[in-house]
């Protein structure tokens, strides 16, 4: 328990300097006699004064498990004599020890990293305090130590901003002291089509909610005329451009390079193919453009789920708000636990009453105990990065306003998605998993397969199953070639969308919701088997009347969406806001699943949650 010893002595440190006197017990002294009532009532009111520091130590992520292993003797070198983050700054000696940390946030971030000159690092409760002559100084230490050839990226002022304090400077005889702060952007400059980092954005809303024309304009460039000419470059079928409405699930993707500027985006005369921007970017965010009308619902249920997107841009117009299936697929969202960033659209033909009447609708909805989001309305530079670095908490809800056709707010639109981190929970290590969510049939090469890559890693040449087929058996087969943003790659790894041309399969044997697995190792108890039931623990968020053995859904898990009918529940009936452990069995066929899946399950306005918790063979 070593770091929770440092932890007490740290508070009890903090106490002592801020309220000298009666002072809180240490952990050394608190060992063998019990807490008075007088002590815990200190540690108690030290508790919310400490508030800050308390969360700066929670973000360090202290494991006691590795101290212990390790001995609580063991300390590197580098903690024993280590510098602080501002001199490592403004200290030319200690340009090593800044390499280690940025090398450290390069890792963390897959590439990139936003460091603030304001604050700390490891406590944001210390302020930096740079002064105009050290903040020079400082960034001239991140350029001169990313430009060395083992880290070799570029650094990017993202935001400056100067002060004057007063009352730090009570003690000193000069006032007005010039402060200056700022945000900075480290990206790295050679990166392999490979290694590209990805960032997948799910693009929902009700329909007419301007959600294909926004992509129209990040992606391509230039402004809408207002009559949908930005959308038309982004539909797949004929009806979608003669209705304006889309009904399949889009891929668009926007490119950024090392100082974060747009790639292939110019004013709108000529779009620039996928080749263009994935040679030339450093960071690629892929929209997944679903359908926003209800009878599509099927289909955007599928993206959302199927797509594995890391956030979502829910797009609402401004002369409508929260109506229609905006709400459910802001409830899909927050079922998925995915980030969400909310898109106020049309606001150059809105009245200001009506824009006023919608702002306060989503405040409403967003701080409800369904929600429990905090609205933070995007007007500055500054409060788009701060938003991007604390986005992943989950607790904030960014929100734009913005205008496809006047273009008002869709810098601060292109500034955020250039600052998204990436969070993605995948297992690099584990055994090679991947689900289908689409098939072809491409001339020259065979059968094509794309997805997103959920474990491991795969090369070209190695042996795959696929399945399960409607005998709930799988196929051995081998990887032709691997694309990636249709560029040629020797190898994919977790967390990629990525599509794979298979040996000596045909496309009438591949279909929507299989997996390719890991090959076979020589032991046949290592093949994977077909799921026909599981046993699932499901929350109802709506139905009419009740629920009971033989009802059928539509049930998505992942990529798959097959009509599912309940064979066991732990109770008579369940109900709107009842939890039960359910037995579901697939209608039509086997599938793969694996227990700790998220499970949505729908028919009509019934709407249930769960997670897999056990499978049956």
């Amino acid at each position: 328990m070593t770091s929770l010893n440092e932890f007490a002595e740290y508070v009890h440190q903090r106490y002592t300097i801020r309220h000298p006197g009666p002072s809180l017990p240490s952990s050394t002294a608190s060992h063998g006699r019990t807490t008075s009532s007088t002590d815990k009532k200190l540690f108690a009111d030290s508790e919310l004064s400490f508030q800050s520091e308390l969360d700066a130590l929670a973000s360090l992520t202290i494991n006691d498990n590795q101290n212990q292993a390790n001995g609580a003797s063991a300390t590197s070198p580098l903690q024993q004599h280590r510098p602080s983050f501002r001199d490592s700054l403004v200290q030319a000696s200690n340009s090593e020890y800044l390499k280690i940390i940025i090398e450290k946030l390069l890792q963390d971030g897959k590439g990139e990293c936003v460091i603030s000159l304001e604050h700390d690092l490891e406590d944001a409760s210390v302020q930096l305090h740079l002064t105009q002559q050290e903040y020079v100084t400082a960034l001239q230490s991140l350029r001169t130590v990313c430009d060395s050839n083992n880290l070799h990226c570029q650094v990017t002022e993202l935001y400056s901003a100067s002060f004057s304090s007063d009352q730090e400077d009570a003690t000193k005889k000069e006032s007005h002291v010039k402060y200056k702060t700022g945000q900075i952007l480290v990206r790295e400059v050679d990166v392999d089509v490979s290694e590209l980092l990805e960032i997948r954005v799910a693009v929902v809303g009700n329909v007419d909610a301007g959600k294909s024309t926004l992509l129209g304009v990040l992606t391509k460039g230039g402004l809408d005329d207002g009559r949908g000419k930005a959308r038309v470059s982004l539909f797949r079928h004929k009806h979608e451009i003669e209705t304006g409405r889309t009904s399949s699930v889009g891929m668009e993707i926007m490119g950024f390079d090392q100082a974060g500027e747009i790639v292939g985006a110019n004013d709108g005369s000529r779009k620039a193919s996928w080749k263009e921007i994935v040679q030339n970017s450093k960071k690629v965010i892929t929209f997944i453009d679903l359908a926003g009308h209800e009878k599509y619902l099927k289909t955007t249920v599928f993206g959302l789920m199927g797509g594995q997107p890391d956030f979502v841009m829910l797009m609402v117009g401004a002369n409508a708000g929260m109506v229609g299936m905006a709400k459910e697929h802001l409830g899909v969202a927050l079922a998925l636990s995915v980030p969400i960033f909310i898109c106020i659209t049309k606001i150059d033909m809105c009245p200001p009453n009506v824009l006023q009447a919608t702002i306060n609708q989503l405040g409403k909805i967003l701080r409800s105990s369904a929600c429990r989001k905090m609205p933070v309305f995007i007007g500055s530079t500054q409060q788009v990065i701060e938003s991007s670095a604390h986005f992943v908490s989950q607790r904030i809800c960014p929100i734009f306003q913005i205008s496809s056709v006047s273009g008002q707010g869709l810098d601060f639109v292109r500034l955020f998605l250039n600052l998204l981190p990436f969070h993605g929970q995948f297992d690099p290590s584990g055994k090679f998993e991947f689900e289908i969510n689409d098939a072809f049939s491409v001339p020259f090469v065979g059968t094509v397969v794309s997805g997103v890559i959920s474990n491991g890693s795969v090369h070209t040449g190695d042996s795959v199953y696929v399945g399960p087929d409607l005998l709930g058996q799988f196929l051995l087969t081998s990887i032709r070639s691997i694309e990636r943003k249709r560029q040629p790659v020797d190898v994919a790894h977790a967390g990629q969308s990525v599509s794979f041309a298979l040996r000596k399969v045909r496309r009438k044997d591949v279909r929507k919701g299989m997996v390719l697995l890991q090959g076979s190792d020589g032991n046949d108890a290592s093949s994977p088997k077909a799921v026909r039931e599981f046993l699932a623990e499901v929350l109802i968020l709506q139905h009419a009347t009740t629920i009971k053995p033989r009802y059928q859904a539509m049930l998505h898990v992942g990529a798959v969406a097959q009509t599912c009918s309940i064979v066991e529940l732990d109770r008579p009936y369940i109900r709107t806001g009842d939890c039960a452990t359910v037995r579901f069995r697939f209608m039509l066929r086997s599938e793969y699943i694996k227990p700790g899946q998220k499970v949505l399950f729908r028919e009509g306005r019934t709407r249930g949650l769960g997670v897999v918790k056990e499978v049956f063979h």
